[in-house]
């Protein structure tokens, strides 16, 4: 997926969430219907509401607490996407070398490329399109948590803070900081990876700006919902594919390999021994 169609994919999945996230407005009950509301919406309100009553009716400690449930129950698609992201990175140098091969821009030079690219990612057993899979995921939760706290007069007329967590943060603190943790996020992620993906390089700073708008607009239970679910990444990354690591490793890797090469050298072409 190109850079261009990657970015205008997340915008439109956004774009869907504010639409679909404004579509329900009555309260929800136990008397709701209809299969969102009753199994989904219904549901998560429940869920944050009986882990809020084991923080002392605590709602924002229970939005929390919720938040974290969710990312755990994540893991499996998120260690998936990580080794996706790995695939992607390590067929770079490759598709670089085919886009300077077939560097012309007219159709049939494209189609050739697009078809070698295919090919390389068949091949390497790469889905362009796995790095989209966690914001698939986790837009209807988005979706659900909005309409939970919203629809559910409880959490809407809870307080965590400074914060009424059914209005928006009026210093805009925690807009601000969940689009800090999601920039450290993608920016951690990217580091990892041994050649930069011009699409992931353009959503490390895509993402924040869409995070720090939407969290400015929408209530702040739903930006304390992104500051806890993205310090769970970065926590889970430093833990689990820390890049720090990974940079150390492939420098002393290089240093090996060319120390190698030195010595290979050295033993191809011996001094001559000087003459007595």
């Amino acid at each position: 997926m190109s850079k261009r169609k990657r970015l205008l994919f997340t915008l439109s999945l956004f774009a869907v969430m504010m639409v679909l996230s404004a579509c329900g407005t009555e309260p929800i009950t136990s008397e709701s219907t209809g299969f969102w509301d009753r199994y989904v919406v219904l549901n998560f309100s429940n869920m944050i509401v009986w882990l809020s009553d084991l923080f002392f009716s605590n709602y924002g400690l229970g939005i929390i607490a919720f938040t974290i449930i969710i990312r755990v129950i994540l893991l499996p698609l998120n260690h998936f996407q990580t080794k996706s992201t790995k695939k992607m990175s390590a067929v770079q140098p490759q598709i670089k070398a085919l886009q300077a091969k077939y560097a012309s821009k007219d159709r049939e030079t494209q189609e050739i490329l697009q078809k070698e690219v295919s090919k390389l990612y068949a091949d390497n057993d790469v889905n362009p399109y796995m790095g989209c899979l966690p914001v698939l995921v986790q837009m209807p939760v988005l979706m659900a948590l909005y309409q939970a706290i919203s629809r559910t007069e409880i959490l809407e007329s809870g307080s965590f803070l400074w914060m009424n967590l059914g209005e928006r943060d009026p210093f805009f603190i925690l807009p601000v900081v969940a689009a800090i943790l999601t920039y450290a996020t993608s920016k951690l992620t990217m580091m990892s990876q041994t050649e930069a993906n011009p699409a992931t390089k353009s959503m490390t700073y895509t993402m924040p700006i869409m995070i720090l708008m939407m969290g400015i607009n929408f209530p702040s239970a739903l930006s304390l919902y992104w500051v806890a679910s993205n310090a769970f990444s970065v926590g889970q990354t430093l833990l689990l594919n820390n890049p720090y690591k990974a940079i150390r490793e492939r420098e002393q890797a290089e240093a090996q390999a060319k120390a190698r090469e030195k010595a290979l050298k050295k033993a191809q072409n011996p001094k001559k021994k000087k003459k007595n």
